[in-house]
């Protein structure tokens, strides 16, 4: 989710995210602004509606999840909606084959299309002079009508079988009960493509909403269903494969000089500091450095830090991942069996480990079929 986006804060403990295709969306709406002849604060009108239509669905859809106990990590917001990231597994089962499925499925689209209703009753109410049916619907020219139709375009959107919309989401959850997480995301997402090609047919007809919708899509169904191809892996990889046993420890008692002695013949970023083969405390390279630097030479003890999270060999690398991101400057975990370190896991080394890890399975997948 990082790549691609920009931040926009934490709500409530969750990580929100715009995509930057919410950038290239802003330069549309200028050029379609210009082309309908009204100024450039029109466009960028038009472009804060999508956003906040996109806001709507995905607060009714946030609502949702807390109500069922569905724990979220990180938003991501796109030009068609939002992708969730879970926090732990429990909550991403329940939101692909729990009770709170439908509810979750329905929510984006209800509520978009209620508050198309809400409004259209008001500007009849008001004014009674809004031409619903003028077309184009959507333009920088009348934004109260482009709004309107904005929020019921998305929540029909979303009604359509497709991948990562709501109701291809409800779909692949009923796939994969069937056939299996990953053929399930792959027939969805080739369905999505489909719906994709028949969007850019919207360019024969000079309509820019279409193939814009359908360009957003095809990128939405990507992002997802690597999101997903990646939970699938890393929910499946215990602590055992991929911790590194070959690494150096630390003694609370060396001193800063001989740590950094022996770090310059090791390749390690953090150290596992170890009393009797029990960890005591982690240290960080470059913290010895600065050690030394401003106060001289002193003892590992008085530098290591006794805040740290312990996994066990049986423990997923999903659970894992989710403890380095929350964990604020975590870099490196320790694997441990009662106190006893057995291994660790070092954000340095993760990727590396997966790859070799990927390999030997493909390799060994290779002799098994032989």
């Amino acid at each position: 989710m990082r790549g691609w986006s920009i931040p926009l804060g934490r709500w409530f403990g969750v990580e929100l995210r715009m995509h930057t295709f919410f950038l290239l969306l802003a330069v549309l709406c200028l050029f379609y602004a210009n082309a309908a002849g009204v100024g450039a604060s029109a466009g960028l009108a038009l472009w804060v509606l999508i956003l906040a239509a996109v806001f709507v669905r995905e607060f009714a859809r946030v609502v949702v999840a807390a109500w069922f106990g569905m724990r979220l990590r990180a938003i991501l917001l796109l030009p068609i909606g939002g992708l969730f990231a879970y926090a732990d597994p429990e909550s991403q089962e329940q939101a692909a084959h729990g009770q709170g499925r439908l509810a979750l499925t329905f929510a984006g689209p209800i509520a978009n299309l209620l508050t198309a209703l809400v409004l259209t009753a008001g500007a009849l109410g008001a004014s009674g002079g809004l031409n619903l049916m003028a077309l184009p619907v959507i333009t920088p020219a009348a934004l109260l009508r482009s709004f309107i139709w904005l929020q019921a375009f998305l929540g029909v959107l979303h009604l359509l079988p497709a991948y990562p919309l709501d109701m291809g989401r409800l779909l692949r959850g009923v796939f994969a009960s069937a056939h299996g997480s990953t053929p399930a995301s792959r027939a969805l997402a080739g369905l999505s493509q489909v719906l994709a090609l028949v969007c850019f047919a919207g360019l024969f007809y000079h309509d820019a909403i279409l193939p814009a919708t359908g360009f957003f899509l095809f990128i939405g169904a990507q992002l997802e269903d690597q999101g997903v191809m990646f939970q699938s892996v890393v929910d499946t990889v215990v602590m055992r494969e991929v911790m590194l046993t070959d690494y150096a420890t630390l003694s609370p008692t060396d001193t800063l000089a001989d740590a950094l002695q022996r770090s310059v013949h090791s390749l390690q970023e953090d150290f596992p500091v170890v009393r009797d083969r029990r960890l005591v405390g982690i240290v960080n390279r470059q913290r010895i450095v600065d050690q030394l630097r401003v106060e001289g030479n002193g003892y590992i003890q008085g530098v290591m830090t006794r805040n740290f999270q312990v996994a066990k060999p049986e423990d997923t690398l999903g659970t894992i991942i989710r403890r380095l991101t929350a964990g604020k400057g975590m870099s490196l975990i320790p694997v441990a069996e009662g106190e006893r370190v057995v291994g660790m896991v070092s954000v340095q080394n993760l990727m590396t480990s997966m790859s070799l890890l990927n390999e030997q399975r493909r390799l060994e997948r290779i002799e098994s079929g032989n």
